[in-house]
């Protein structure tokens, strides 16, 4: 009976190809739990195609999507409009409406759905899973809504959390295409917008799986 994995994804950002690459290899199976850490819109120009391969990919396996900042921006934004919308606009937020379009009136329903849905964190016997940062001194429950969306860890380092477990992030781009692997962190935002790639990590073997923002699988 094949092992069941728990994997992270990256910062996706719109690029669509590089998911679809990176589920291509990864193979997942209904025993699997997949963990995406936020920012699936924006920048890149595919960000109604990403949802819905996120959508695809829960019919496949287990999968658990976090929210992160530019989700935030994209639900105030289609909410309160104003300068949120035009903050959001100017954050990537163009691209987003373009994938759909160019009118938020074509964004459907179960996309809307989905980001409503959107967790802010996941915790497992080992393992914690946000999108930005926490409080190491803090149960992640009651983390300040700032840290765990916005807060970058080369700003704010973060020590080990108080439950001993450890902690996968995206947010903070390591433009090294390099995971950042601290032991009690582990930030797989490895910049796939601007040159970088899209990764994803099983997070008991710590086997890495890449590819740009053209689908193309990184060669080590």
């Amino acid at each position: 009976m094949p092992r069941s994995r728990t994997i992270a994804i990256g910062d996706v950002h719109g690029c669509a190809a590089a998911l679809v690459r990176i589920l291509e290899e990864i193979q997942p199976t209904p025993e699997d739990e997949i963990v995406p850490l936020g920012d699936y819109v924006d920048r890149g120009p595919q960000s109604r195609q990403v949802i819905d391969e996120l959508l695809k990919l829960g019919e496949r396996c287990k999968v658990i999507p976090l929210i992160g900042n530019h989700e935030v921006m994209m639900l105030e934004a289609l909410d309160q409009g104003g300068d949120l919308l035009r903050f959001w606009l100017e954050c990537g937020g163009r691209q987003t409406m373009e994938s759909y379009g160019g009118s938020a009136r074509d964004i459907p329903e179960s996309h809307l759905d989905f980001l409503r849905g959107l967790k802010p964190f996941h915790e497992t016997p080992t393992d914690i899973f946000v999108h930005a940062n926490y409080e190491a001194d803090v149960a992640m429950p009651q983390q300040p809504r700032y840290m765990t969306l916005w807060e970058h860890i080369n700003i704010h380092p973060p020590g080990p959390h108080q439950s001993g477990k450890t902690v996968f992030v995206g947010h903070t781009p390591q433009k090294t295409g390099e995971v950042l692997d601290l032991g009690h962190l582990v930030c797989i935002d490895t910049a796939c917008f601007v040159g970088g790639f899209l990764t994803a990590i099983d997070v008991d073997t710590r086997e890495i799986w890449q590819a740009d923002r053209y689908g193309n699988l990184r060669q080590r």
